[in-house]
């Protein structure tokens, strides 16, 4: 399949999601989301101190500061010019800063993409238009969430929130992506096209999405610990886990996973004409995923293996995603000649 100029731009697009959301998955990490205290600005400024002494009070707002503080149980009154520089961490607020540099790529790739999808619409791929105002849509609601995840002082469940529209607008691209195109991608099998297969990857992501979700609920629960357990090895973080379900269940629901994914390898291998990188990369994202979590679970919550951890979940799911779009493929014969799929 060629590849048109369309295309290539959303798959730049997807990118800059990606980019994006490991570049967030470090700012979770270390604990940066309030790095810059308010928004759109950091500190009052465009471009933040990189000092406790830089910082020009007159260019705050005090009484949000305030308000943030109320909001984590914190007594207001405590706030104050003098507490604030205090508490300042270049290297926390230069994080988030990056994290929201970060994001200018993706507003400019998705108003391209946006603006070239017109040329698609007189094509008649009414589809890949509407996938691309869906893009730009999502990508304007996620910088508003991403504001109100700051003025909330880092709600938990509105966190989750921007993480799951950051994966969505990620499988919104690659639609448009594989849409884009007179003959989209498509598998290519051995007989038929084999229900089992399609059933057993669509249970997959379906487990993959419940385990997002409990994954998001052990990430508010590190957040927490970041802040009760700031002086204590992230190694001891685990004990503290171990005394909540969701962690727990969180860590054998992965077992399903991984064997939900040897059976779509298996199956695969079976029924596809032959496994190519996309099916390995589905196999090889979920081992992945494993073995970060065991080092999470026996080793420590590693800064690292988080961020990993985080990054190739929005991965994994996109390449399933793809091959569940193009799983509706052709069948090829015997003689090597493609007939229609029954």
């Amino acid at each position: 399949m060629i590849w048109t100029r369309f295309q290539k731009l959303a798959l730049i697009a997807f990118i800059t999601v990606e980019v994006l959301i490991f570049v967030g998955a470090v700012v979770r990490a270390t604990g940066s989301g309030l790095g810059c205290p308010d928004w759109p600005k950091c500190y009052g400024c465009w471009v933040p101190p990189t000092s406790a002494e830089d910082i020009d009070f007159s260019q705050l707002k005090i009484e949000k500061f305030r308000a943030k503080a109320a909001a984590h149980g914190r007594d207001p009154a405590t706030i104050t010019p003098e507490t604030i520089k205090a508490e300042f961490d270049a290297t926390a607020t230069w994080i988030e800063y990056f994290n929201r540099l970060t994001s200018i790529p993706v507003g400019i790739a998705t108003i391209a993409l946006f603006i070239a999808a017109f040329g698609e619409y007189r094509k008649g791929r009414t589809r890949v238009f509407l996938a691309a105002i869906a893009s730009a849509l999502l990508v304007g609601i996620n910088a508003w969430l991403g504001a109100k995840v700051v003025f909330s002082a880092l709600k938990p469940g509105t966190i989750t929130v921007h993480m799951a529209l950051a994966i969505l607008l990620q499988c919104v691209l690659v639609y448009t992506a594989w849409s884009a195109n007179d003959q989209p991608w498509k598998l290519s099998w051995k007989q038929h096209v084999h229900n089992g297969l399609r059933w057993i990857a669509w249970i997959l992501f379906g487990l993959i999405a419940i385990e997002g979700v409990l994954g998001s609920q052990v990430r508010q629960l590190t957040d927490m610990l970041a802040q009760t357990h700031a002086g204590h090895p992230r190694s001891e973080w685990v004990t503290e886990l171990e005394q909540s379900w969701v962690y727990l269940l969180h860590r054998s629901f992965s077992w399903l996973i991984l064997f939900a994914g040897a059976a779509f390898l298996h199956l695969s291998r079976r029924h596809l004409t032959r496994v190519g990188w996309l099916e390995w990369s589905v196999f090889g994202l979920i081992f992945s995923q494993m073995m970060l979590g065991v080092v999470l679970a026996h080793i420590g919550i590693v800064g690292i293996a988080q961020v990993l951890h985080i990054g190739l979940s929005s991965l994994l799911v996109s390449a399933l995603f793809l091959w569940l779009l193009g799983s509706t493929g052709k069948v090829v014969s015997v003689s090597g000649e493609s007939s229609p799929a029954r």
